[in-house]
């Protein structure tokens, strides 16, 4: 966990004072201490006019200038900088401190979505935005590799005049790598490089680029399925073929380079590419990154956090991945209130392939192999967890004896490893093939992989199946047909398995995430420096890749905003997510609830927010949820973060007010309410929302509560809102009421229903959650 110090001193004192906090370890410091990296929030106006610059007083007080990473001054005040524990302890009671956390390594979240998720050609949200042409697009991943024909130029206007940005130069990137397509690129090594061991510069320059150029792949993927252009014929080995289009095909793209290949990405890095993103002139942020654990980090200690207000302050969209560790509960991050929190569903198209058993069964699978196929040959079959040992079960490195898998098809578990790695031992070992079967945390949940050899994913009780029947026979034998892309599959959407799901851990009033969008099998650009699978040893090279995670379905909302922002100019990134959020749909191409992939049942409220992006209508909502930095503010007041604490987030001092807002009073687009489990008998939650009008200026909507959630009884007043050119906001109270004596409670411990405006032309929807808390 991150260290977190607040200091109560005041920062008004007098200088001399100040200067009685220096710490003296700054010129040299002790060799047997260890030194970590560390982000300083510093409230500026607390800089003595003798000093010049914020960096003049912070090098000259606190530390000195070798070993300061990044100066922050936009979204956030302060430093980062490399600090021995004896001098974050005497830094730390510094009245202008007012708090110290530890750099913290983040992980990546890891065609046909766009008119899966509403966009047609001609006409609506497209037409209407001219593609995004006028919106940037700033993506906080890997990089970029900037030849692929999705990052041309052609036919684009000038430039944005705002824009502030730069093509920083490297290892091959120059100037000329960015154009009216890709303005802007920029890299961060420096917290990187703080936290890596080894020689003065650790960055492997056999493996990585020390530029904007992507290593990896997974910056290209999610800036060309946010903003990639269209017009050209596009797949992975004759898998997923049709025309490549990203969201927003004409939006500008400015890449920030935050995560480098096979070592992550650190707080220090990702909050400086925040401060100066926003400064450079960006309209929208993308980022696919989270802390990897399933675990939200309170506000104060998450620079995704502090970054994405600051920048939501300013106006910019911030979207965010929700996270790959579903289907446990509690599961998503990036909750805060101010970030769209995005989840994971599957789109109609898929790539089967099915195992074929010796007796003559067909068991369903999905697979991206494009070699040489089987050709229906036989193979015998063969399991190495029968010998009870993890690893063998796993197919883990030097795992596998070749005399037992040589010349068969394996079977191995999911998980541990990544799956194409698995891939990889098999065929080092001798195996012609593989069956990877998932366990009963990822249920039936199947993503496509290019594997190296000729291999299928199956669910889990497919693979108990295989299982069953090696054990049971005297010669198991199989092959795997592999039946390339098909179109039109229902059910879709299908809420991904690895969705991360709520509650929200941190703040369960606000309901996270906010939506699901495109996230399974995406077709989007990818890097000429690694192979598909990303592994060293797959020498193929790719145009385009497919991958699967939540970082796959964030680009998709970043690129959606983008469309929404060159529609509507003046509408806030809070009316742009209500927007999203309130026209999402919650049943899929067949007419029913949406699936959950884990579990077969139908999908919940906590697994897909207020369900799945449809941005056919969201360009015309009728109504949106707005909310203000102050509104943020008084959820922060709300939720008992102290005024320094606030100040950490907010940049700027803030005031509460006197008495305690309540925080499910914040204009969310969602209605949460918590019932304290032990109340007797009759229970009570009032919330105050209020909508703003952005359809037809003389309008009359009447409310509608769906699907009551049982034993609840949900009263609104006024039931009738009316909108006059002069009047554009209107305000209601909902109030709900149960009876513990009769709530029932479902397996998630919560109780589903909807909330409705309309006008017989747009339907304003709000998920309703009624869940029952233990006192503290």
């Amino acid at each position: 966990m991150a260290e977190f110090l607040l200091n109560s001193t005041p920062p008004f004192l007098l200088i001399l004072f100040i200067f009685l906090f220096i710490f003296s370890q700054t010129s040299s410091l002790s060799a047997d201490q260890t030194s970590k990296t560390y982000i300083l929030r510093i409230d500026s106006e607390s800089k003595p006019s003798i000093f010049p610059t914020h960096y003049h007083w912070y090098t000259s007080e606190f530390t000195e200038p070798t070993r300061i990473l990044h100066v922050y001054d936009t979204v956030f005040h302060g430093f980062s900088a490399v600090l021995t524990q004896d001098q974050v302890a005497s830094v730390s009671q510094h009245p202008s401190v007012l708090a110290v956390f530890q750099d913290r390594r983040r992980e990546l979240h890891t065609t046909r979505s766009p008119q899966f998720i509403g966009l047609r050609n001609q006409r609506g949200l497209w037409s209407e935005s001219d593609y995004g042409s006028d919106v940037i697009i700033g993506v906080f991943d890997t990089g970029i590799w900037p030849e692929r024909r999705s990052f041309s130029d052609s036919n684009l206007g000038p430039i944005p005049s705002r824009w502030k940005g730069t093509c920083e130069t490297g290892v091959r990137f120059t100037a000329r790598n960015c154009n009216k397509k890709l303005i802007g690129a920029r890299f961060f090594s420096k917290g990187h490089e703080a936290n890596s061991p080894g020689p003065l510069n650790p960055i492997n320059e056999t493996l990585e680029f020390l530029s904007p150029r992507d290593a990896d792949g997974h910056g290209t993927h999610t800036a060309s399925t946010a903003a990639g252009r269209y017009a050209f014929q596009a797949s992975m080995s004759g898998y997923a073929s049709g025309i490549a289009k990203g969201v927003a095909p004409k939006a500008r793209l400015a890449v920030y380079k935050v995560c480098w290949a096979k070592s992550g990405c650190f707080d220090s890095d990702i909050l400086a590419a925040f401060d100066t993103a926003v400064n450079d002139g960006v309209d929208v942020i993308s980022i696919s990154i989270g802390g990897g654990d399933g675990i939200a980090s309170p506000y104060y200690l998450d620079p995704i956090a502090i970054g994405s207000y600051g920048a939501v302050a300013r106006g910019v969209f911030v979207s965010s991945s929700a996270g790959n560790d579903g289907p446990s509960g509690m599961s998503v991050t990036n909750v805060a209130a101010w970030l769209m929190t995005v989840g994971a569903g599957t789109i109609d198209r898929n790539f089967p392939a099915e195992v074929i058993l010796g007796d003559g069964r067909r068991l369903s699978g999905v697979s991206l192999y494009s070699g040489a196929p089987l050709k229906g040959k036989m193979y015998q079959l063969v399991y190495p967890g029968k010998s009870g040992i993890l690893s063998d079960s796993l197919c883990m490195e030097n795992s596998l004896d070749p005399t037992i898998v040589r010349g068969k098809i394996v079977i191995c578990d999911r998980g541990s490893s990544p799956r194409v790695a698995k891939g990889l031992v098999v065929k080092k070992a001798g195996g012609v093939g593989m069956i990877l079967a998932n366990g009963i945390s990822n249920g039936e949940g199947l993503v496509g992989d290019a594997h190296l050899l000729p291999a299928c994913a199956v669910g889990a009780d497919e693979g108990d199946a295989i299982k069953a029947y090696i054990s049971s026979s005297r010669n198991p034998t199989a092959t795997i047909d592999f039946k390339g892309t098909l179109l039109g599959i229902k059910p879709a959407p299908v809420l991904a398995s690895f969705s991360a799901r709520g509650p929200n851990g941190l703040n369960p009033e606000i309901l996270k995430p906010d939506l699901i969008a495109p996230g399974v099998n995406i077709l989007a650009a990818w890097t000429d420096a690694v192979g598909p699978t990303g592994l060293d040893s797959d020498s193929r090279r790719t145009e385009f890749n497919i991958l699967s995670g939540t970082s796959m379905a964030c680009p998709h909302v970043s690129g959606a905003a983008a469309l929404l922002k060159s529609a509507h100019p003046d509408w806030s990134p809070a009316a742009i997510r209500s927007a999203m959020m309130t026209t999402a749909a919650i049943v899929d191409n067949r007419n029913q609830p949406m699936i959950d992939e884990a579990t077969g049942n139908a999908s919940t409220p906590y697994d897909f927010g207020a369900g799945h992006l449809n941005l056919d209508l969201a360009m015309d909502p009728g109504l949106v949820y707005d909310i203000t930095s102050n509104d943020y503010v008084k959820f922060l007041c709300g939720i008992g973060y102290g005024l320094k604490v606030i100040q950490v987030i907010t940049r700027s001092p803030v005031r509460c007010p006197v008495k305690k807002p309540l925080p499910e009073n914040l204009n969310y687009p969602s209605l949460v309410a918590l019932l304290p489990s032990s109340a007797k008998g009759v229970a009570t939650k009032t919330f105050i929302r209020t909508v703003t009008n952005v359809g037809p200026p003389n309008s009359v909507y009447r409310v509608k509560v769906e699907s009551q959630p049982k034993g609840v009884t949900v009263s609104v007043k006024p039931s009738l809102l009316v909108f006059t050119p002069a009047i554009r906001k209107r305000s209601f109270v909902v109030t709900m009421t149960a009876d513990s004596r009769n709530l029932e409670v479902g397996q998630s411990g919560a109780l589903f229903g909807s909330l409705s405006w309309t006008d017989g032309k747009h339907v304003v929807r709000s998920p309703i959650v009624v869940t029952q808390i233990r006192p503290l």
